[in-house]
């Protein structure tokens, strides 16, 4: 088995204790912040620097333990970076058609007008 050089240990050492704190703070700033639609932005900022963080990582350590290139760790935050978003939004419409059900006052209305939903027709911004 080949022996890691002390300099690669030390900054795929830096990089995880770097992922944790960026999950430390993204878990403070969930629970510091008020609402739902608040809560979450800073978490998928924190934990998308953090998986770049470990992917990074994995892919310095394992390319010179191999002695050849290693990509493959970075496929992980590839993947996070097209399915995050997604998900994402859906849940942010959930919480949103959640809240104009329950009739709470500071919902923004729809974007079509009950009206207009049968006809096609938008309404105007």
């Amino acid at each position: 088995m080949n022996a890691v050089p002390f300099w690669v240990e030390a900054v795929v050492a830096l990089l995880l204790v770097a992922s944790g704190l960026f999950v430390v703070i993204a878990a403070v700033g969930f629970l510091r912040l008020p609402g739902f639609f608040l809560r979450m932005h800073p978490p998928a900022l924190t934990y998308t620097v953090g998986s770049w963080c470990v992917a990074l990582a994995g892919a310095l350590y394992f390319s010179v333990l191999e002695g050849r290139l290693a990509l493959h760790p970075l496929l992980i935050p590839v993947f996070l970076a097209i399915t995050v978003p997604v998900t994402t939004l859906l849940l942010a419409r959930v919480a949103l058609f959640r809240r104009r059900l329950a009739g709470k006052a500071d919902t923004p209305p729809p974007l079509v007008a009950k009206d207009t939903e049968a006809s096609g027709e938008r309404r105007a911004p």
